[in-house]
């Protein structure tokens, strides 16, 4: 996170579990994707998300194919989703559970889902907090200026906050893909736990990044309300 920090034992021990959290989870995600992309289905990631889409009423949104390696998202901006390569034409559960989870998003963008619409107006200042505020902040406790390291929390916080509320609309993004990937009969119902598998690794890695930087963020407050650390 901040390499100056990053050798005090304090912050080691509050961060460095959830760090090897998170790398366990990205492993997870690449083994749970590789498995499932051997288990095959009756149509492709791309098929599976047009019909959740036509099914909810968006014809309108389109589907890409973009480069990358499980690169796949949805633009609430273009109102589009795009796809990876080996999940837009893969006829695989990895595929059709990953599609669909984007397709999700859609599908909450178009009922103004609470989460998302605070998620999408968090941005502008999440964007900032990880980029101008982190400069400030590590700035400030270089220079140990009081104001810039507070500025560079609040920014840091900003990021936080936008994890926080990226949780409930990553998850139920996941639970309405594997509601409907039944629904709508593009798989049946024994094979949601292959989905299942997939989605959740996935959510594991949202989980383990918001927790390390929730962590980070009290070490920061901490560190600032002693008024800096030296260890």
């Amino acid at each position: 996170m901040i390499a100056f920090i990053s050798f005090d034992p304090f912050y080691l021990m509050m961060v460095l579990p959830f760090f090897l959290l998170g790398l366990y989870a990205q492993f997870k995600v690449k083994s749970a994707f590789t498995q499932m992309a051997q288990v095959p289905a009756r149509m492709s990631g791309a098929q599976a998300a047009r019909r959740m889409l036509d099914s909810a009423g968006l014809q309108h949104v389109p589907i890409e194919m973009v480069g990358g390696h499980l690169s796949d998202h949805y633009d609430p901006r273009g109102k589009v989703i795009r796809l990876s390569q080996e999940v837009h034409q893969g006829h695989s559960m990895a595929a059709v559970g990953v599609a669909c989870h984007e397709a999700g998003h859609a599908l909450q963008d178009a009922q103004k889902y609470a989460p998302l619409v605070v998620r999408n107006l968090a941005v502008p200042v999440a964007s900032f907090g990880s980029n101008a505020g982190m400069l400030l902040l590590m700035f400030g406790m270089i220079a140990q200026i009081q104001p810039l390291i507070l500025i560079g929390i609040l920014g840091f916080a900003a990021t936080v906050f936008f994890q926080l509320v990226n949780l409930p609309v990553e998850f139920n993004a996941s639970s309405r893909a594997r509601e409907q990937l039944v629904t709508y009969g593009i798989i049946n119902g024994n094979e949601e736990q292959y989905v299942a598998k997939v989605l959740n690794a996935a959510a594991l890695t949202y989980v383990a990044a918001t927790l390390q930087a929730v962590m980070t963020l009290l070490y920061l407050v901490l560190r600032y309300a002693g008024g800096g650390r030296d260890e």
